[in-house]
C-alpha cells in the first residue's frame, strides 16, 4: 500500500489550497482515511477523517473551513481548505486504515497502519 500526498504550499492568511493523496495497492472494502498535520512543537492531530460509509468527522478547529472528500475512481483522497490562517500552518499526511476505526476527535495515531511522507502548507503574509 502506498499513500502519496500532493497540493500543499505557500498561501496568504484567507486563502485556499486543496491537498490530494493517491492511494494505490490498496484493495481493502472498509476504511477509515483521514488528514493529519504536525505543526513544529506540537503533537500530530487529526484534521479530518471519512469511512466507508460516508461519515466525516472534523477537529473543531477547522469545522467550516475544511472539506474531506474520497473519489473511488480516481483513488484519490481530498482535502480542500479555505479561510486559511497561519495556525494552519503544518506538514499535512494522509493515513488510511482496514481494521482500526478512527475519527478527528478519537484517534491513536500510532495505531493507523498506513501513512504518506507528508506535504507542506505554509499560511503567512
Amino acid at each position: 500500500v502506498q499513500l502519496v500526498e500532493s497540493g500543499g504550499g505557500l498561501v496568504q492568511p484567507g486563502g485556499s489550497l486543496r491537498l490530494s493523496c493517491t492511494l494505490s495497492g490498496y484493495t481493502y472494502g472498509s476504511y477509515s482515511m483521514g488528514w493529519f498535520r504536525l505543526a513544529p512543537g506540537k503533537e500530530r492531530e487529526a484534521v479530518a477523517t471519512i469511512d466507508n460509509n460516508g461519515s466525516t468527522t472534523y477537529a473543531d478547529s477547522v469545522k467550516g473551513r475544511f472539506t474531506i472528500s474520497l473519489d473511488n475512481n480516481k483513488n484519490t483522497l481530498y482535502l480542500q481548505m479555505n479561510s486559511l490562517k497561519p495556525e494552519d500552518t503544518g506538514m499535512y499526511y494522509c493515513a488510511a486504515d482496514p481494521w482500526y476505526r478512527y475519527t478527528a476527535t478519537n484517534c491513536f495515531p500510532n495505531l493507523i497502519n498506513y501513512w504518506g511522507r507528508g506535504t507542506q502548507v505554509t499560511v503567512s503574509a
